[in-house]
């Protein structure tokens, strides 16, 4: 369960810009940048046959949806959305159950003021926000504009406190900073309290893995300032208009004309229904705009994230980051170096920057040591399979109405499993 982690975080404000750059790619970027493209990659709207294993998927989606032995008194989720697709061709999309079940309270709706899920239900991804920063990140070591062994404070001179003149930019990625895993920002202390966080007692930068969104909150500044633009605007300017994205960003209120497409999450009364604002509470008193949470998006769309980096960095045409960059990304940095987490006391240390590596825990039988991807609080998992040219997005709303009904990694298990056969 995931207790210990939400229970650090708060909730409710706005996120101001940060500083402009101005400066331009050198040429160490355009030769980057004017590498060859692959062969273009698009994902088809479905293959011409099931594969074998999607007749054992949709009785996994939809056992979730009522109490199992192991979670006997809820529902794993209300709803989910599942899609696989192999070497670019969509072998599976399935949704199931509600993207609406539950009123705040919680109190469970009637049938006719439920919503049904679809497979273009648009998901709060929740830590998923990371892999995107991270992608910010990287584009800019590509413009030159960055270097991953360089300390984070030659760009952000605020990054202050005891110890911290020796995280790098790398290790936020890989989260061997020695940060904590969330910050303490009241409304009247937003992004002053992130950056002012301390590291953990006793932590030295550098030498243990310990999971922190400090790290990609600060990470998402440095992209605000190196851009010269706010987090949203990086994020829909750098990645996702190129890829052609039209269902991904922060704070979908603004932009989705349907709104029965936006799932919900918590119904409780401390927040009330939570359906189109971000569940992470620091993120939400952030603005909603942040590096660690509040990107929005559908399964279709999370997919061509994995499939660009399965492609080395391009997809449909357009380069988003170099192919050089790319494996940097996908290689494991933390071989050899201890984890601590209290919630997964099983997990390695093993991470690319940006991303989660070989973890069983979420990844189940397809882990390996090029297996990537990465999970979201609200029950949310991208999982790229290189051997197997296999793009997985599993999206759930298992926080819905209450994160701590279940276990999303049960979910996520249990479908990739299926998977590999």
């Amino acid at each position: 369960m995931t207790l210990p982690r939400r229970a650090v975080l708060g909730a409710g404000l706005a996120a101001t810009a940060a500083a402009l750059t101005g400066c331009g790619r050198s040429s160490a970027s355009r030769a980057a940048w004017s590498e060859p493209l692959p062969t273009p990659s698009v994902l088809t709207p479905k293959a011409a046959e099931p594969p074998p294993y999607a007749g054992k998927v949709q009785p996994i989606l939809t056992k979730y949806l009522k109490p199992t032995k192991d979670n006997p008194k809820h529902p794993g989720y209300a709803g989910a959305v599942a899609l696989l697709s192999q070497d670019g061709k969509t072998q599976l999309t399935k949704a199931v159950g509600h993207a609406l079940r539950y009123g705040a309270g919680p109190v469970e709706l009637p049938a006719s003021k439920r919503v049904a899920m679809r497979p273009d239900s648009i998901f709060d991804l929740a830590s998923l926000t990371k892999v995107y920063t991270a992608i910010l990140v990287l584009q800019l070591v590509d413009q030159g504009k960055v270097a991953l062994d360089a300390p984070v404070q030659r760009y952000l001179p605020d990054f202050t406190g005891a110890g911290k003149e020796k995280i790098t930019v790398a290790m936020l990625l890989a989260h061997t900073s020695a940060l904590p895993v969330g910050a303490k920002v009241t409304r009247s202390s937003q992004w002053p309290a992130v950056m002012r966080t301390p590291l953990v007692s006793g932590g030295v930068p550098g030498t243990t893995f310990r999971y922190s969104s400090v790290g990609l909150m600060v990470l998402g500044r440095l992209v605000e300032k190196l851009t010269g633009k706010s987090l949203d605007k990086a994020l829909r300017d750098n990645l996702t208009t190129p890829l052609g994205l039209k269902d991904t960003g922060f704070q979908p209120l603004k932009w989705v004309s349907d709104k029965q497409r936006l799932v919900a999450t918590d119904a409780r009364t401390s927040r009330g229904l939570l359906r189109g604002t971000v569940h992470d509470d620091v993120c939400n008193i952030l603005g909603g705009v942040a590096g660690h949470a509040g990107v929005f998006g559908t399964a279709r769309d999370v997919a061509v994230i994995g499939q660009m980096l399965l492609d080395g960095g391009a997809y449909n045409g357009k380069r988003i980051l170099s192919a050089a960059t790319v494996k940097k990304m996908l290689t494991n940095v933390n071989k050899g170096k201890p984890a601590i987490d209290a919630e997964r006391p099983g997990r390695s240390a093993d991470h690319g920057l940006g991303v989660e590596m070989n973890q069983p825990w979420f990844m189940g039988k397809l882990a390996s040591a090029t297996a990537f991807g990465h999970t979201g609080f609200t029950g949310t998992s991208l999982l790229v399979v290189p051997a197997r040219r296999q793009v997985i997005v599993l999206l759930t709303n298992r926080a819905h109405p209450n994160w701590s009904w279940s276990n999303p990694d049960v979910h996520r298990v249990a479908v990739h499993n299926a998977i590999a056969g």
